[in-house]
């Protein structure tokens, strides 16, 4: 089903941001996923959190794989880049794009089929290199265009629509991404916008792969009683790690009642993610806590919800691999192909 082009009408009154674009400028095609879909939560959110930050959408590649969640790209920035892969390989789809033009801003939209099955190998090798990608992997627990069967994401003891229990062990994204050595990892819910959209700023803005894991029930196939992936199971098991907010240093940090429970943690652009802890002495730059911290709430049949840890002394790719400064396309022919001489002298030195 192709998706349907929403009319260009906006209201005069719509506030602007400092480009000068309203939040209907970042908007795309209308969707046409079930109604009441998590993914159309998580396409608002990403919508709110791009004209907050002013980006200009022209200036965006939105990559993304095969699935539900692969078709969330054509629901904003229609006049972004864009390119949707083969099931599974995105992640390599975007690490090329980004050596190639390393001035775009990179978001991967996937799902828990496409990137914990057949793409993570995918996913664990673009953690590895540190790529600069806001990764959103849209969680449903489902195969929702094959009808619902459980996906690798799908917990002990969840049950299908059916009634049938899931008996394999799920892989968590989360803990996967931590162990990984993933430089921003963290946990959102699509019906917590409040939540989700400062987590999508300070993903944006922080240097490296952003990895952040949405629990987005499916409606159709993963939103019944004995579902852990539903709308009812999730509001009544989060536990919110952190209160988030993106505070640039251009302006003053305030903290009412004082700063003893805050936690700030500077971005590599120079802005603050601010923490506001719901456990003492929790830092989110402790990587062993942070898994300790998911794996407890695991236990528990909880699930762990904020920026749970950054890490702003990582390099990303282009800085690990030496990088030229600018895009490919812009540079000069010679710099591009320097001769067969060069050619030589660099295969010399792998022999």
């Amino acid at each position: 089903m192709t998706s349907i082009t929403k009319p260009p009408v906006r209201h005069p009154g719509l506030r602007r941001n400092s480009i000068g674009l309203t939040a209907r400028d970042y908007e795309g095609a209308m969707s046409t996923l079930c109604a009441g879909c998590g993914h159309d939560s998580v396409t608002a959110a990403i919508i709110q959190a791009a004209w907050e930050l002013a980006l200009p959408p022209h200036r965006v590649a939105k990559m993304s794989g095969i699935g539900c969640s692969s078709k969330t790209t054509a629901y904003f920035m229609k006049q972004a880049h864009g390119f949707n892969s083969v099931h599974g390989r995105m992640p390599s789809v975007a690490s090329g794009a980004n050596a190639a033009n390393r001035e775009l801003h990179y978001i991967g939209i996937s799902g828990d089929g496409d990137s914990l099955s057949i793409g993570l190998g995918q996913l664990c090798h673009a953690i590895r290199r540190n790529v600069n990608l806001l990764y959103v992997i849209e969680n449903n627990g489902v195969y929702g265009l094959t009808k619902g069967q459980f996906s690798a994401s799908s917990d002990v003891g969840s049950k299908s629509k059916r009634g049938e229990p899931n008996v394999q062990p799920p892989i968590d994204p989360v803990q996967l991404a931590l162990t990984l050595g993933a430089t921003f990892v963290a946990r959102s819910f699509s019906g917590d916008k409040a939540q989700l959209v400062p987590i999508l700023k300070a993903a944006f803005e922080h240097t490296g792969l952003a990895l952040v894991d949405v629990i987005s029930p499916c409606v159709t196939f993963n939103d019944h009683d004995g579902s852990t992936k539903s709308y009812r199971y999730t509001r009544e098991h989060t536990v919110e790690l952190t209160s988030v907010d993106l505070v640039p240093l251009r302006r003053e940090i305030g903290v009412p009642g004082g700063d003893e429970a805050v936690v700030s943690v500077t971005m590599h652009d120079g802005d603050v993610v601010r923490f506001r802890r719901t456990e003492d002495g929790y830092d989110p730059t402790d990587r062993e806590q942070a898994i300790a911290h998911v794996r407890a709430c695991q236990h528990r049949g909880e699930v762990a919800t904020g920026i749970l840890f950054i890490d702003e002394s990582g390099h990303d790719m282009h800085e690990v691999n030496g990088t030229v400064a600018g895009a490919l396309a812009e540079l000069p022919f010679e710099a591009l192909c320097p001769g067969s001489a060069s050619l030589a002298e660099l295969m010399a030195e792998f022999r």
